[in-house]
C-alpha cells in the first residue's frame, strides 16, 4: 500500500479513513494492517499525520472491527456453520473440538492475535461464536489492539526519523509475512493429516 494508494484519503478525509482502513481489515476485507500501522509511523515522522490523532484513529478502527466481527459471529456464526460447514469440511466433530479449544485457550488468541495474519480476524469472530464474555472480550480486545498498534506506529515513527526507508518495503515485509503464515499453516495440516493416515 503506497503513498499513492491511502494518503490522498487521509489528506482529504482526516483520520476517519486510517480509521475505516483498520476496520476493514480486521473483518476480512484484504488490507495489509502491519504495512500501514509501519507507514503511518514513518508519515507521523515526515510530519504529514499527527501521532496522537493517528494512533487513536488506528486503535479505534482496530477496535470497531474486532467488535463488529464478534458481533456478526454471535449473531449468525453457529447457525451458518451448521448449515454450510460440511461443504468446507467443518463437520460436527470438528467444530465442537474448535469452539473447546477456544473456551480453553480464546483469551489468549484475543490478546495477542492481532500479531499473526489470519488470527486476528478469526479470533474475534470465534469469540461470538463461542458466546465468550462480552465485557472480557473488550477488555482482551483493548489491550491487545492497543499492543499491535502502538508499538508497530512507533517502530515505523522511530525509524522514519533516523533512517531513508523506501516506502515499497512496507506492503513487501506485510504481504512476505502472510505468505509465511499460509505456508506454516499448509505444513501444519500435511503434518496432521500424515499422522491421523498413520
Amino acid at each position: 500500500m503506497d503513498t499513492g494508494a491511502w494518503l490522498p484519503y487521509v489528506q482529504s478525509y482526516g483520520y476517519v479513513m486510517l480509521l475505516l482502513f483498520l476496520f476493514c481489515g480486521i473483518v476480512g476485507i484484504p488490507a495489509p494492517e502491519e504495512s500501514l500501522l509501519f507507514f503511518v509511523g514513518v508519515v507521523i515522522a515526515k510530519n504529514q499525520l499527527l501521532l496522537w490523532p493517528t494512533l487513536v484513529s488506528c486503535w479505534g478502527g482496530t477496535m470497531a472491527g474486532m467488535v463488529a466481527a464478534y458481533g456478526a459471529g454471535r449473531r449468525w456464526g453457529s447457525p451458518l456453520v451448521q448449515k454450510y460447514g460440511k461443504y468446507v469440511g467443518i463437520t460436527d466433530e470438528r467444530w465442537e473440538r474448535s469452539r473447546d479449544w477456544f473456551c480453553r485457550y480464546g483469551k489468549w488468541g484475543i490478546l495477542f492475535g492481532c500479531y499473526v495474519p489470519g488470527v486476528r480476524q478469526i479470533c474475534p469472530y470465534m469469540a461470538g461464536v463461542s458466546r465468550f464474555p462480552f465485557r472480557t472480550f473488550l477488555l482482551l480486545a483493548m489491550l491487545g489492539t492497543a499492543g499491535w498498534v502502538v508499538p508497530l506506529t512507533l517502530v515505523g515513527l522511530l525509524l522514519g526519523q533516523h533512517i531513508h526507508i523506501p516506502l515499497i518495503s512496507f506492503p513487501l515485509a506485510g504481504l512476505g509475512l502472510f505468505l509465511l503464515f499460509l505456508l506454516a499453516t499448509w505444513i501444519g495440516q500435511r503434518r496432521r493429516k500424515k499422522s491421523v493416515e498413520s
